[in-house]
């Protein structure tokens, strides 16, 4: 039984969740962000920073707000559409690009080297043939490579990334030039190297990295090139024109403008609304059209005409007229859908199991290592799926009749598939006249070109062909996925479960007689399954393979496939980009959270020990803070200890004209105690000094009026300025968790600007001789600001003070310290927050949340934590 848990926990995440859920402890919060040595569980870092998609209301934004009106609101929009045009056009481009460029090195390659087996065959040389086809692949996938080495995040299909940059998370380098240029020339040279792999995933990246890059009009890889664009200069409007980037990724690649906008919607973007999606949809549409405006012209000569309207084009499934009992599909033929959609799921699930140890291997043993050793690898894969393809294309085929009607019937232009398509990619290595060698045709042809033979050659593939075909083309596209060179998932993976779907229909037809069925449409349904059982992917999934294929009458088989696949491989493990996801430890969030997590509040999630500054700071301050921590906004505050004897009236807190009791106030510091004698982690001693109870037991003396209270803060905002202090590791567990009025928050981008411009003022003069900085002085360095560490501060006096009021946001959302987490987490994803301030019912700031404390892991580990103390 031992044995059986073990082999199965990692391809199963029910059955390794229910063993995490006993041996994790309440000590594990501390570790949270590492690897565990003893289950080999990687747990979302907390490196990774959240896009800030809340807007700063400080006063440099209310002054160009003062500035708007109607006719600036209709050109900023008017500019908007037309960058949203351009990143579609521009995207359309990049896959023209690299269509193109495969196209020519597939054709040189093959070319050579069917020539060289033609005439080896007879003189018995095939051993050169087969180290020419070695010669050309192992250039190509060298090439390859060495563009990783200069841009890593070039490598894989760049989905994962892109879906956590789309859920909010600021993913180093992901979207620069330098990895555009590397990822479309990458991703030719690894297709073009014969490697199992696709151009249409990474050309969803090379969509989002347009997409980021083109409004800022300016790039640190060509700094010289600096033009004056005062738009878009924020997370904000840069994650829109990603998702729109992504979207017409996805419209290039399988010409499915519609399915590009569901996908960018389904994968990930937590911010969407009506305007957002017209613009996408706009994008998605530009992308299509000029990849098919420029691909028609090319190939067919016909300029205007649009014949070719993706990167993959599934063609047009229609029987033949001699066959009168053939249909696409039937009512009947939903049942054999299904069982094809639970297969295709525990094949999606095993394919990810083993990608996933894979992965972990070369963690492990690869990463590690110099990186010339990524490098062989990608060689050793490119050397051993040569060798394979060109051993079974030689050896495992047969010889099969060429069907009377693909000969006759492709010759009219009813079918997007062509003759040229399908019969012309017929190979007859070692076949006598009028056949054809079946592995050949499927392994000695591009991808595009195999499924199109599975999707419409009227001939038949032998069942062990097809079977043996699967089996080598499933494990060498797991292990190739992964490997150090720009690479995509969706092609294979059609690739494989087309093979798989017409096997199906092979065995239907031969061995149970079922005359009717049309093997195009279960080798579609196949490619559907497999598909969906390794992505995990519905509703946007389904619209790409309708949109692929121009047949609406496929929408319920390939809805229902997908459903049934997802569901099946769901049971077992996530789909292949969540998965990758995890294993680079991205604080990804999910669209809600469990039921069960709703028995925790924010304070139980919340981390109490916070980092601040005060409204006016010293510059010595500013720095320490900011060279000591590696936060991204701070609270900005004033001490307030005497706050609740001034707003405390016997036994009821009087705000707002809403009494509440005095348990309902929380403490940092009594929250600290609470979480510390539950952990057992904490010096409990020192919290017992600092605060016995919640709320003090004495009665209050009696002051002057309270309303005359509120009306002359009023006037004095920020009445307990300390410039000279900030939060220290010296300070005493008093000092640190000392009662703190909220102001607003800042972000360290902001600190380091102000820095950087030397805005402040000295202890003689007032603050308002403080330097006033503009919206576009504060956003010049958009969207990489100065390092605290790389600046040179010694011009600087120390004794400076800075004055930040006028540059915080004096209105961020927050949050009660009894909000549901299901309440926080629904705000925080929906909104695009960075950080999340938790405010008592008196103005304190008694913690705050971040996205690394709304993970699923950190939700379990305080859920069983909160368990345990009950």
């Amino acid at each position: 039984m031992a044995g059986c848990r073990g082999s199965l926990c990692c391809c199963c995440r029910w059955c390794c969740c229910c063993g995490e859920r006993e041996t994790r402890t309440p000590e594990e919060l501390t570790i949270l962000g590492e690897t565990h040595e003893e289950e080999d569980e990687i747990l979302p870092r907390k490196d990774y920073e959240s896009l800030d998609y809340d807007r700063c209301i400080n006063d440099p934004y209310l002054e160009v707000l003062e500035t708007m009106d109607n006719k600036k609101g209709r050109r900023y929009e008017a500019v908007k559409w037309m960058v949203v045009f351009a990143i579609g056009v521009c995207t359309g481009l990049v896959g023209l690009f690299v269509d193109f460029f495969v196209r020519l090195f597939t054709q040189l390659k093959f070319g050579v080297v069917e020539t060289s087996v033609e005439e080896c065959s007879q003189k018995g040389c095939l051993a050169l043939s087969l180290l020419e086809l070695l010669g050309f692949n192992l250039t190509f996938v060298f090439l390859g490579s060495l563009l990783v080495l200069i841009e890593p995040v070039a490598a894989g299909s760049g989905i994962p990334e892109i879906k956590c940059y789309l859920n909010g998370v600021k993913v180093p380098g992901i979207v620069r030039l330098r990895a555009l240029l590397c990822k479309a020339f990458g991703v030719l040279l690894s297709v073009a190297g014969g490697l199992f792999v696709g151009k249409e995933g990474p050309m969803i990246h090379s969509g989002a990295v347009v997409g980021a890059g083109l409004p800022q009009f300016q790039s640190i890889s060509l700094r010289k090139i600096q033009i004056n664009f005062p738009y878009f200069r924020s997370d904000r409007d840069k994650r829109d024109f990603v998702s729109a980037g992504a979207a017409a990724g996805v419209a290039a690649a399988f010409g499915a403008p519609i399915g590009g906008t569901l996908f960018s919607l389904e994968e990930g973007s937590s911010f969407w609304n009506q305007g957002l999606t017209w613009k996408v949809l706009f994008c998605s549409m530009s992308a299509t059209f000029t990849l098919n405006f420029f691909r028609s012209g090319i190939q067919f000569g016909s300029w205007g005409t649009f014949q070719l309207p993706g990167l993959l084009n599934f063609g047009e499934f229609k029987c033949s007229d001699s066959d009168k009992k053939c249909h696409l599909w039937t009512a009947m033929d939903l049942g054999f859908f299904v069982v094809m959609g639970i297969i295709g799921g525990l094949l999606g699930a095993t394919f990810n199991c083993l990608n996933k140890r894979l992965a972990k291997y070369r963690m492990r043993n690869v990463h590690p290592k110099p990186k010339l050793v990524r490098v062989l690898e990608s060689l050793l894969v490119s050397l051993v799926t040569t060798v394979v393809v060109f051993v079974a294309s030689m050896v495992l085929g047969e010889c099969r009749q060429i069907s009377s009607s693909s000969q006759v019937g492709n010759d009219s232009f009813l079918l997007q598939v062509t003759s040229e398509d399908v019969n012309s990619s017929i190979k007859n290595f070692f076949c006598p006249n009028e056949t054809y060698n079946d592995m050949a045709t499927l392994f000695f042809n591009p991808q595009e070109s195999a499924i199109l033979q599975l999707f419409h050659q009227d001939g038949t593939f032998s069942p062990i062909t097809l079977a043996l075909f699967f089996v080598l083309y499933f494990l060498l596209a797991c292990w190739t996925y992964g490997i150090s060179v720009p690479s995509g998932l969706f092609v294979p993976s059609l690739l494989c479960g087309a093979a798989f779907g017409r096997l199906v229909a092979n065995v239907l037809k031969s061995y149970i007689g079922l005359g009717h069925i049309y093997s195009g449409t279960f080798a579609l349904i196949g490619a559907a399954a497999f598909l969906g059982g390794v992505v995990r992917m519905t509703i946007s999934l389904t619209v790409i393979l309708i949109e692929s294929t121009n047949e609406i009458t496929y929408g319920l088989p390939i809805m229902i496939t997908l459903m049934v696949a997802k569901w099946t491989g769901d049971f077992f493990n996530k789909g292949i980009y969540d998965i990758h996801v995890g294993l680079r430890g991205v604080p990804l969030l999910e669209w809600e959270t469990e039921v069960e997590m709703d028995k925790l509040r924010a304070s139980d999630i919340m981390e109490p020990n916070l980092t601040y500054v005060y409204p006016h700071t010293r510059i010595q301050s500013l720095v320490s803070i900011l060279r000591t921590t590696v936060h991204h906004a701070f609270p900005v505050v004033t001490e307030n200890r005497g706050n609740e004897k001034e707003f405390m009236k016997g036994n009821q807190l009087i705000s707002n004209n809403i009494k509440f009791k005095k348990s309902s106030i929380l403490t940092r510091a009594a929250e600290q105690r609470r979480r510390s004698q539950s952990m057992k982690s904490y010096p409990s001693s020192e919290l017992r000094n600092v605060c016995d109870e919640h709320v003090a037991s004495e009665e209050p003396a009696e002051k002057e009026d309270l309303l005359q209270q509120m009306l002359e803060r009023r006037y004095t905002p920020y009445p307990n300025l300390y410039p000279d202090q900030s939060p220290s590791e010296d300070w005493t567990m008093e000092e640190r968790f000392r009662p703190l009025t909220f102001h607003g928050l800042i972000l360290r981008s902001q600190l380091v600007t102000l820095l950087v411009r030397g805005v402040c003022y000295s202890e003689s003069q007032s603050s308002s001789s403080q330097p006033r900085l503009s919206y576009a002085e504060m956003a010049e360095d958009y969207p990489r600001y100065p390092d605290i560490h790389d600046l040179d501060l010694t011009l600087l006096n120390p004794r400076m003070i800075v004055d930040v009021t006028p540059y915080m946001n004096p209105s961020p959302f927050t949050v009660s310290p009894n909000t549901h987490v299901s309440q926080v987490f629904s705000l925080f994803r929906t909104m695009g927050l960075r950080p999340l301030p938790v405010v008592n019912a008196v103005g304190e700031i008694v913690g705050i949340i971040t996205r690394h404390n709304l993970t699923y892991e950190f939700l379990q580990a305080r859920l069983r934590q909160h368990c345990q103390t009950i």
